[in-house]
């Protein structure tokens, strides 16, 4: 159980930055930065995140973690990653609508019929994150009838499931964001586990805007209380959970901000897990590689190799050891690029952390993939809803898997299967909005909704 005085102790100003417009992280003072009132409903709703998820984790037995252990090894396998095939209703329906096709529950499912279909699919991922709806559904090919779940694991591929129902706005901070879902977590958990789920996503947001001194530290840590009871529970019900804390590309900052950004929020989010004593060892992260914002000036971007550089520098001095994979999201990049710097990223790797301990372990996790658009772009644009194109659709799909899992090995040379000839996949305030949250929730109770960390004396580290 965590204790109440250590959670009051880690508690700074809900309006306080994580970062100044300087060069470092900012160890302003609380009588330096403005206050923002004290909300007793806020305090419960950090605190119960956390209680929550301290009471879950010590009721986990032995048989439960080395099952969850063996669970996220085998998602964290050599040559394999993730495909995200999780988009809600809404997301999935503007790029279905987008490429001229109907969002209907059928268009959607024949669509990630093309996706999971491919006869080799297990050679080159480990494990597929569903949306709720694709758990229930059969894919009508396959001469079984098969449900996609089945079918996944029939060619050696783990299904998950995507629990968290969207976005919405912190009320201290209106562009700033917690994630929605925790009312009914245990629930939808143990029913997803029962349709062949074995491992789920959350996704978290931090948006950064140094102009507006976002993001602010209270938002890193309700979003890692929620991290840690949404993963606290997963765990409880055997499931996996892959802890995504993604920070947006939207905006002109600088690589080396977001580099700054990046680690403040791994040292917040692991800081939570082990103050909730979640099971590392049956965890996974996903995180965003180190990038410029969007809008950042193009003379002066870093080179890949720089790029892939400070996403490990960032992820040696934050990540524990413990966890067994890291699965990088793909937003913003084209699908060349993202295979091209995942495979930089683990030819970094095998190099030696620094030229003083030359023969030092670089990397104790796996390096992989856990790409939506980037696995389903060209997908999409072959198939393009005619039953005539679901073969060479699902010969592209399974091309970039298999170009994505050599490039986990560090072993991509090309060239790539990809259609769209470097066509950006970037998307704006994903999971945010009115319907953002659709997912066969059943509410939100006001602990989980309305979520302001109260001030205390302490600065982002």
């Amino acid at each position: 159980m965590v204790d109440r005085r250590t959670i009051l102790r880690c508690q700074i100003s809900s309006s306080s930055p994580v970062f100044t417009r300087g060069p470092t992280m900012s160890t302003a003072s609380p009588s330096s930065a403005p206050q923002a009132p004290a909300s007793s409903h806020g305090l419960e709703a950090y605190h119960l995140h956390l209680m929550e998820a301290a009471k879950l984790a010590a009721q986990l037995t032995q048989h439960q973690k080395n099952a969850l252990e063996t669970i996220a090894n085998q998602m964290a396998r050599p040559g394999r990653g993730l495909l995200a095939a999780d988009e809600s209703v809404p997301t999935l329906g503007k790029r279905l609508v987008a490429a001229g096709l109907v969002n209907d529950e059928e268009t959607r499912r024949a669509y990630r019929e093309v996706l999971f279909s491919h006869p080799d699919l297990g050679e080159y991922l480990s494990g597929a994150i569903l949306f709720s709806e694709t758990l229930g559904q059969k894919a009508v090919k396959d001469a079984e009838g098969r449900l996609f779940p089945a079918l996944l694991q029939s060619k050696g591929v783990l299904p998950g499931v995507k629990v968290d129902l969207g976005l919405e706005p912190l009320e201290y901070s209106a562009r700033e964001t917690h994630t929605k879902g925790m009312n009914d977590l245990m629930e939808r958990c143990q029913e997803f586990y029962a349709q062949g789920a074995r491992f789920a996503k959350w996704r978290a947001v931090i948006r950064i805007d140094e102009a507006a001194n976002l993001p602010t530290r209270a938002c890193m840590q309700i979003n890692s209380a929620e991290l840690a009871r949404y993963a606290a529970t997963c765990q409880a019900c055997g499931l996996v959970p892959i802890v995504e804390p993604e920070i947006l590309i939207e905006g002109a900052h600088s690589a080396e901000t977001f580099a700054r950004v990046t680690e403040a929020a791994l040292s917040e989010v692991y800081y939570t897990l082990a103050q909730a004593k979640v099971f590392l060892e049956g965890t996974l992260l996903k995180p965003q590689m180190i990038m410029p914002g969007v809008d950042s000036p193009s003379e002066g971007r870093p080179r890949p190799e720089e790029a892939a550089r400070r996403t490990l520098e960032a992820l040696r001095r934050r990540v524990p050891p413990a966890v067994p994979g890291v699965v990088f999201l793909s937003g913003g990049q084209t699908e060349e690029q993202a295979t091209q710097n995942l495979n930089l990223i683990n030819q970094l790797a095998k190099r030696p952390a620094s030229p003083f301990r030359p023969s030092s372990t670089t990397c104790p996790w796996i390096l992989s993939f856990s790409f939506g658009r980037s696995l389903q772009a060209s997908v999409l644009a072959t198939w393009d809803g005619k039953d005539k194109n679901y073969e060479k659709a699902m010969e592209v799909a399974g091309a970039l898997a298999k170009a994505n899992a050599q490039a986990q090995l560090g072993e991509y040379q090309g060239p790539h299967p990809s259609v769209l000839k470097g066509q950006s996949l970037h998307e704006t305030n994903r999971g945010w909005g009115a319907n953002a949250g659709e997912g066969g929730g059943k509410g939100e109770s006001t602990a989980g909704a309305t979520a302001t960390v109260p001030p205390s004396g302490e600065t982002a580290a």
